[in-house]
């Protein structure tokens, strides 16, 4: 491997504050993207999609949890992991090994539930199996149900991970992005996940359509456990 050139402490601090620059152009353009976003039309959801959950049957609105916004990734955990998802192991004992990775990122959502936001995942496994691989992979926080109809089917996500994101109106409920391929590697975080949402982050800073839910940024950052009822 040829090693960059071996500079002084100044000369790394120039080539440091060059590329700080594009760095803060980067991020400017993310910003950017994130409030193109919250200006997407959004797509009213007509059929009843049903769940099994750890509960019993649900359907798409409880998936909510009461909540405004609601972002559904589909993980790949059922019979149709094969070792081409799950390399080291196959179903019931692991899923996709992609799918996987990104659990493993999935920051703590009672941050996302302090913004009315639930993420939920989504596999074709039973609850049964479910629970169980919840447990050995440490994934107890993250809520996780059974698609048993054409929900993947309709969302874009029957041969391919990704990212749905909704809002509802009452119990009307509307899609409002979509991201996959490689726009899930950067899913994780609590911020990634806002930035897809219809209300976005919801701090003043943010370029969001009049009269969206806004507050000042890091008043409402909290420690985990110490939000209250979200």
């Amino acid at each position: 491997m040829k090693t960059p050139p071996i500079v002084s402490a100044q000369e790394w601090e120039n080539a440091r504050e060059e590329l700080l620059v594009k760095e803060k152009e980067l991020t400017r353009a993310r910003d950017a993207m994130a409030a193109e976003r919250r200006r997407m039309p959004w797509m009213a959801v007509e059929k009843d999609y049903r769940f099994e959950g750890p509960n019993g049957m649900v359907n798409l609105l409880d998936l909510f949890e009461k909540r405004r916004q609601l972002i559904v990734y589909r993980f790949f955990y059922g019979l149709e992991v094969t070792n081409s998802y799950a390399e080291g192991g196959m179903y019931p004992e692991r899923g996709c090994a992609g799918c996987s990775f990104l659990a493993d990122q999935v920051a703590h959502p009672a941050h996302l539930n302090a913004r009315d936001t639930t993420l939920a995942f989504v596999s074709r496994a039973p609850q049964s199996e479910i629970r169980g691989l919840k447990k050995r992979m440490g994934w107890a926080e993250i809520p996780w149900y059974t698609i048993i109809d054409d929900f993947d089917a309709d969302f874009g996500v029957r041969e391919m991970h990704g990212t749905n994101a909704f809002i509802r109106e009452g119990e009307r409920i509307f899609r409002t992005y979509f991201v996959n391929n490689r726009g899930d590697e950067a899913m994780g975080s609590t911020w990634s996940y806002l930035d897809i949402t219809a209300l976005g982050r919801q701090e003043e800073w943010e370029d969001s359509p009049s009269g969206y839910p806004q507050t000042p940024p890091y008043r409402w950052w909290n420690y985990h456990d110490a939000y209250g009822e979200h």
